[in-house]
């Protein structure tokens, strides 16, 4: 059975759908304007565009329509930038516009859009390449106007929040024909050098034209070719450029940039004071429990009697010292039962116990052994061995059996 929604609920999940395309953030969409008009409180832009095929709702915004010379009228075919989205309420989605070009402008826009890609196939702006900001930088760079708003704001924010900040300029034109390579030309230099251990480039608002430099290949390359972290800041919230693809962070606003590259030195000192609060708490922590286990020990029975602790083990040591005894003493009773036995044994069989009998044993002359008559001849000299001593006698002769 297919999934129940509520309008709510399915008009939400088109509107993440589509926003979490990337390619929906930033898009350009050429056509006709029709029903343009402009609210007389709040400053927004709105308009369709249409072809013979489709048309699209477009909203742009006080803070960008400002910075269009001549808002789009009815008829005049235009090429818009912005991101798609979904208004909610209507149930509709739309074009944001950030900014807005008649179709003189159409192929300098169409140009943006293929080198975007280009770059954007060679990976210059992939996530895995950008490289995280350092916490504690030494030396702040800015690539910017030296006479601009976005250099004042970069140094009164970075003062603000850590007065002992080093902050490096490096003066470069922001727009103009020669404005991309000099920036490009900074961004290189401060790497050659390792002059900074950060780089705010960009600079304050303007209308598209006026950011374009951040828009050439020259200055992107630079960017996403920099061992020093970059934070683009190019115009304002609502502006857009390549530039910003290509950094590692990208800032709204000159000021923004100063917060994210510069640590802000009260909180620092604030969370220093919370750690050393909390250090000095856990001490005082582990010193109770110390103690706490000291006194224990102090009023057992065994602290004020260490003898105690060997008790149980002398103990131990006299029943086995006991049962060591005891068994070493079966052992012995054991083995000389044995050997009894063995001797008892070996007396039975033993030649000096059958002599005792009323036996004797002859030898020749040679010490060997008689068993036979045919062993001795008349006249040999044999030697009779009896229980308390040796007969010598000589053969008179033999008696057969």
């Amino acid at each position: 059975m297919a999934t129940a929604y509520t309008v709510t609920e399915i008009t939400h999940l088109i509107k993440e759908t589509i926003e979490e395309n990337p390619e929906m953030h930033s898009v350009g969409v050429r056509g006709e304007v029709s029903n343009s008009k402009r609210h007389a409180l709040s400053g927004h832009c709105y308009f369709t565009l249409k072809d013979k095929g489709a048309q699209i709702k477009c909203v742009m915004f006080q803070s960008a329509a400002r910075k269009v010379a001549k808002l789009p009228s009815d008829g005049e075919t235009v090429l818009v930038m912005g991101r798609i989205s979904v208004y909610e309420a209507a149930g509709q989605y739309q074009l944001y516009a950030d900014s807005l070009f008649p179709m003189g402008d159409g192929i300098l826009m169409q140009q943006l859009e293929q080198l975007k890609r280009k770059l954007a196939v060679e990976g210059l702006f992939d996530q895995e390449r950008k490289k995280p900001l350092p916490a504690n930088p030494a030396v702040v760079g800015i690539v910017t106007s030296p006479t601009g708003a976005a250099v004042r704001d970069i140094i009164t924010v970075s003062k603000r929040r850590n007065p002992g900040i080093r902050l490096l300029l490096y003066p470069v034109q922001v727009q103009g024909e020669a404005a991309a390579s000099s920036v490009a030309r900074a961004i290189a230099f401060m790497n050659r050098h390792h002059l900074a251990d950060v780089l705010i480039v960009g600079r304050g608002g303007g209308s598209a034209e006026d950011l374009w430099a951040f828009n050439e290949e020259i200055v992107v390359r630079a960017i996403a070719e920099s061992e020093i972290p970059v934070i683009s800041s190019v115009g304002h919230e609502t502006d857009i450029t390549l530039a910003d693809f290509a950094a590692d962070m990208r800032a709204a606003t000159p000021s923004q940039a100063a917060e994210m590259a510069v640590p802000d030195m009260a909180a620092c000192e604030d969370e220093i004071r919370k750690l050393e609060r909390r250090a000095a708490q856990g001490l005082v922590n582990c010193l109770r429990l110390k103690k706490a286990r000291l006194e224990m020990a102090m009023s057992s029975e065994i602290f004020r009697d260490p003898h105690l602790i060997f008790a149980a083990a002398e103990e131990r040591l006299d029943l086995a010292t006991d049962g060591l005894m005891r068994c070493m003493k079966e052992m012995v009773q054991d083995n000389d039962h044995r050997f009894a036995l063995l001797a008892s044994r070996l007396e039975a069989v033993s030649p000096l116990a059958v002599l005792a009998r009323g036996y004797a044993v002859a030898t020749d002359a040679k010490g060997g052994c008689i068993t036979a008559i045919g062993q001795v001849a008349k006249g040999d000299t044999v030697t009779i061995r009896v229980k308390d001593g040796s007969i010598t006698s000589v053969v008179d002769g033999t008696v057969p059996a």
